[in-house]
C-alpha cells in the first residue's frame, strides 16, 4: 500500500490513545512555553515573513523543531503541519493520517513588545476530524485544553462559554491581522464597524487568535472572529471552545473548515448565526 493510500484510509484510534497523545502535547507544550517565557523580556533577533508586520523571531523557530522532534519521537506514524514549516516551503497538507498542527508562539508581535498574551498551540486531527488540542500561554501559566467528547478545561478545572445568545450583550473579538492588502484592510475595519453599529457591548483583541478563542471558551468573551488566519491559529482551541460548549463555523455558513483560512465561533449558535449577519466575507488562498 502507497503512502498515499495509508493517509487516505480511516485510521481507528481508541479514547486511551487520544488521552496519551494530549497527555504528551501537554508536557511538550508546557516545555516550548518555558523556552517562550525565558526569553520574553529579553532582546529578540526579529525578521519578517509575508509582510512587515508578519513577524518571527529564533524562538517561534526553535520551539516548533522542539515540538515536532518530541512528538515524532513518540508517534513515529503521525504527520504534522507547522507554521515555520510551512514557511520554509513545506506543504500544509490535512489527510486521515493522525495530524499535529502546531502554532509555536501563537502571538509573535505580543512576544516581541512582551505583551503577555502569547501560545504554544498544538492541535490533532484524525481522519481530518479535530480531535484534541492544547493552548499554554506560558506568561501568565495558563494551560487550556480539550479532547472531542470530554470537555474544556483550563488548568485542570472545567471552564464553559457564557452562553450569551443576545448580540446587544455580547463582548466581542477579532484581529486585523498581518497582511496589509488595502482592499482587505477596509473590508476588516468596516466589519469592526458594523459589529459595533449592532449594538455589541464591545470589540477587544488580544493578539492571538487562540487566546481569543479560548478567553470565549472560559467565558471571558462571547464571540470571536477573523479572516487571514491559518489552520495553526485556530486547530487547538476550536476543540477547546466546542467542547466548552460553544459554536464554531464558517462566516459564509456552514461548518468550520480549518484550511479555509476563516472561523466565527462563539458562546451559542444564535449568536454566531446573529454576528455573522453583519458582516462581509473575504475570501483567502486555501491552506
Amino acid at each position: 500500500m502507497s503512502s498515499e493510500d495509508v493517509s487516505s484510509a480511516c485510521v481507528n484510534v481508541e479514547d486511551e490513545d487520544i488521552e496519551n497523545f494530549l497527555e504528551n502535547a501537554v508536557k511538550i507544550a508546557r516545555n516550548g512555553g518555558q523556552l517562550i517565557k525565558g526569553a520574553f523580556t529579553l532582546e529578540k533577533k526579529v525578521e519578517t515573513k509575508s509582510s512587515a508586520i508578519d513577524l518571527v523571531t529564533e524562538t517561534d523557530e526553535h520551539v516548533e523543531k522542539m515540538i515536532i522532534g518530541f512528538l515524532r519521537e513518540k508517534f513515529p506514524d503521525h504527520r504534522f503541519i507547522g507554521e515555520e514549516s510551512v514557511a520554509a516551503g513545506q506543504k500544509s497538507e490535512l489527510t486521515n493520517a493522525p495530524t499535529w498542527i502546531i502554532d509555536p508562539v501563537d502571538g509573535t508581535t505580543n512576544f516581541v513588545h512582551s505583551f503577555p498574551f502569547v501560545a504554544v498551540c498544538i492541535g490533532l486531527a484524525i481522519n481530518k476530524e479535530l480531535v484534541a488540542g492544547v493552548v499554554y500561554n506560558a506568561i501568565l501559566d495558563e494551560v487550556f485544553t480539550a479532547i472531542k467528547g470530554k470537555g474544556a478545561y483550563c488548568n485542570d478545572s472545567p471552564i464553559n462559554c457564557s452562553g450569551q445568545e443576545d448580540i446587544k450583550q455580547a463582548l466581542v473579538m477579532t484581529e486585523i491581522g498581518s497582511s496589509m492588502n488595502a482592499e482587505h484592510l477596509a473590508t476588516k475595519l468596516k466589519n469592526i464597524q458594523d459589529v459595533l453599529r449592532a449594538g455589541v457591548h464591545g470589540m477587544r483583541s488580544l493578539g492571538s487568535a487562540a487566546l481569543n478563542m479560548c478567553h470565549v471558551a472560559r467565558g471571558d468573551s462571547d464571540c470571536y472572529f477573523e479572516y487571514g488566519i491559518h489552520c495553526w491559529d485556530m486547530a487547538a482551541a476550536s476543540v477547546i471552545l466546542e467542547e466548552a460548549g460553544g459554536f464554531c463555523a464558517d462566516p459564509k455558513g456552514g461548518p468550520l473548515d480549518i484550511m479555509s483560512r476563516r472561523i466565527i465561533c462563539g458562546s451559542s449558535k444564535k449568536l454566531v448565526d446573529t454576528i455573522s449577519q453583519h458582516l462581509t466575507h473575504i475570501d483567502y488562498e486555501r491552506d
